[in-house]
């Protein structure tokens, strides 16, 4: 094969970086996107749109008092601040989407970036998220926690 056919086969470099660049991409949005739901709070989850679903979320007595519990195929994360006092926001974290993975020490972690959530409030407490999580609402009897719409 002569010199020049040779180059004709090889990539030039742009199209090795730009690949390359590809790559690494579809790589981070995999890691951000695609995590399966294991059933417990300490593993990222994907995020949903919280739409009702119907039924119970929890009873009172499964949310820990200063933690919470996350629900991610009901797309919403249930706190207990205080004795007594339940809170609920939106499982999907308000800087780029990824799903919540845990809630310990007073706030609602994100593992993709490392944004913390107050589990009072759902106001950051850590970035890189700027805005809060919203909040959803949820209706508490009878020992019972029921998402509503």
């Amino acid at each position: 094969m002569s010199a020049s056919q040779d180059q004709e086969i090889r990539p030039g470099r742009r199209a090795v970086v730009a690949a390359a660049g590809a790559a690494s991409v579809a790589a981070v949005l995999t890691a951000c996107g695609s995590q399966k739901d294991s059933g417990r709070s300490g593993t990222a989850k994907p995020a949903d749109d919280g739409t009702d679903g119907g039924g119970a979320l929890a009873r009172t007595a499964d949310i820990p008092k200063g933690g919470g519990k996350i629900f991610a195929d009901r797309g919403v994360v249930v706190t207990q601040p205080e004795t007594g006092e339940f809170k609920a926001f939106s499982s999907k974290c308000t800087h780029q989407g990824c799903a919540v993975s845990s809630v310990s020490d007073g706030t609602i972690n994100c593992p993709c970036h490392g944004s913390k959530f107050d589990i009072s409030t759902g106001e950051v407490a850590a970035g890189p998220a700027g805005r809060p999580l919203p909040a959803k609402s949820i209706t508490v009897k009878d020992g019972s926690i029921t998402l509503t719409s």
